[in-house]
């Protein structure tokens, strides 16, 4: 069983790298739905992601479709928006849970969370504010899910 993120075409590299390096670190999968905003070879990926990029469990996709072909939607797959009712706090996280983050610059496809409503999930935080960053986000979520299931972790 392993934790699953998925970056549904992420637009800036640092934020990726981080990512990378978290997944490394958490022995999670890390998987890339493009169109992305930035190459894999770029030097800030690899300096964000610095010498852990070469231990990350890394999958990439030509698009959503391809991936949800792969992993079909089930209840262990998991929204992060702005626009959810419930709190990621609030839902039990599985040990392979999939946990989809969005574009910096637009969050995920509507198409997506249209279909999967009761799989939204947000990160509470002060009204008025747009977002959070997209590693700290992923960051948040993910430990979450490792406490709800540690010591499988």
């Amino acid at each position: 069983m392993k934790l699953q993120i998925v970056l549904v075409e992420p637009r800036i590299p640092q934020n990726t790298g981080n990512i990378g390096r978290l997944c490394a670190a958490t022995q999670s999968a890390l998987h890339l739905i493009h169109p992305l905003g930035f190459t894999l070879s770029q030097k800030e990926i690899k300096r964000a992601g610095m010498d852990y990029w070469e231990h990350l469990e890394l999958y990439e996709w030509s698009s959503l479709e391809a991936f949800t072909e792969a992993h079909p939607f089930g209840e262990s797959h998991f929204l992060l928006t702005t626009k959810a009712k419930r709190a990621y706090f609030e839902a039990s996280l599985p040990p392979s849970a999939y946990l989809y983050f969005g574009r910096e610059d637009a969050g995920l496809p509507q198409v997506l969370l249209e279909a999967h409503p009761q799989a939204m999930l947000k990160i509470p935080m002060k009204e008025g504010n747009r977002s959070l960053n997209l590693a700290t986000a992923t960051g948040i979520v993910l430990y979450e899910a490792i406490r709800q299931n540690y010591p499988l972790f």
